[in-house]
């Protein structure tokens, strides 16, 4: 069976000069001169018997045929490096970094007790943490920026399994006006009064992250930034229950008396950006992560 006539530094280079902008842009890109380019470019054309450029004034412009090529071309050195970070992880035994993106609604103690719990057993390997809002974080599992994510939902094709039910309660400072009607509230009650949200990190923003459409908003970049602007009185929030129980324990925030049944509950998953080619150190950390969450899941029941 014959093999592939076309080396991937061919398709490196149709790729480069689309997304660079012209050959001279793809030749500094991949540190090659111009006239290398141009040729892994021409050759390629020549042998598969199409032309992926068109001239359109100063500019090379993809045909449709070109198109179809760089679209594939992706997708083949997408895979050639997914084999071989799969090769290195199994060649030099557990990763050198690990990238994880967490829901900010994940209990924060829960989550550096785990990481603290890994660098115990392995203390070289880097943990970068990526703090995600709803749809940031499925943005990064599908743009493969993490190895491991924490996330609302699991995308189309990726692995993921069940990890833990967030009971979402409204609070507010003791002394907002809030508290002081001495009442159950209303929705109508909450739509008078401010509310803090924390904007999702996706760049599309489409997830709808209010749960009250009220009339006075303050959308804010991270969760702490909310806790601490409702701590100061400025509006309420829903949080889970487990992000503010300190908050809660030492009386600076308080639930806000709404009907029974309505408080508000998210699942979390734990999503694998490629289960099959992870290393041994992020299938570990998965396992450390469930082990945690099912033990302080565990002691919620009891107590």
């Amino acid at each position: 069976m014959a093999g592939p006539r076309i080396s991937l530094e061919q398709w490196r280079a149709l790729i480069a000069v689309v997304d660079a902008g012209g050959y001279a842009q793809a030749a500094a890109r991949l540190s090659k001169s111009q006239s290398a380019v141009t040729y892994a470019v021409q050759k390629l054309e020549s042998l598969l018997g199409v032309k992926a450029f068109e001239i359109s004034g100063r500019k090379a412009v993809l045909t449709p045929a070109g198109r179809l090529l760089y679209r594939r071309a992706q997708a083949l050195l997408d895979e050639a490096e997914s084999i071989e970070r799969a090769s290195r992880t199994v060649s030099a035994g557990w990763e050198a970094e690990i990238r994880i993106a967490v829901e900010v609604i994940f209990p924060t103690y829960l989550l550096l007790s785990t990481f603290a719990r890994f660098s115990g057993e392995s203390p070289h390997t880097h943990l970068e943490l990526f703090e995600s809002v709803l749809g940031g974080t499925q943005e990064m599992l599908l743009e493969a920026r993490v190895d491991l994510a924490i996330a609302p939902q699991v995308p189309p094709g990726f692995h993921g399994e069940p990890l833990m039910r967030l009971r979402f309660v409204p609070v507010a400072h003791p002394d907002h006006a809030l508290h002081r009607l001495g009442r159950k509230l209303t929705l109508r009650d909450l739509r008078q009064h401010r509310q803090l949200v924390v904007r999702e990190t996706g760049t599309k923003r489409t997830t709808r992250a209010a749960p009250v459409e009220a009339k006075q908003r303050w959308t804010v970049g991270h969760m702490a930034t909310s806790i601490l602007a409702v701590r100061s009185g400025y509006g309420f929030a829903w949080y889970p229950e487990d992000k503010i129980r300190l908050e809660l324990a030492d009386g600076s925030l308080k639930q806000l008396p709404i009907p029974e049944g309505a408080e508000r509950y998210a699942e979390l998953y734990l999503v694998y950006a490629d289960r099959e080619s992870a290393g041994p150190g992020t299938l570990r950390l998965g396992e450390l992560i469930r082990e945690d969450v099912a033990k302080a899941c565990g002691e919620r029941r009891a107590g």
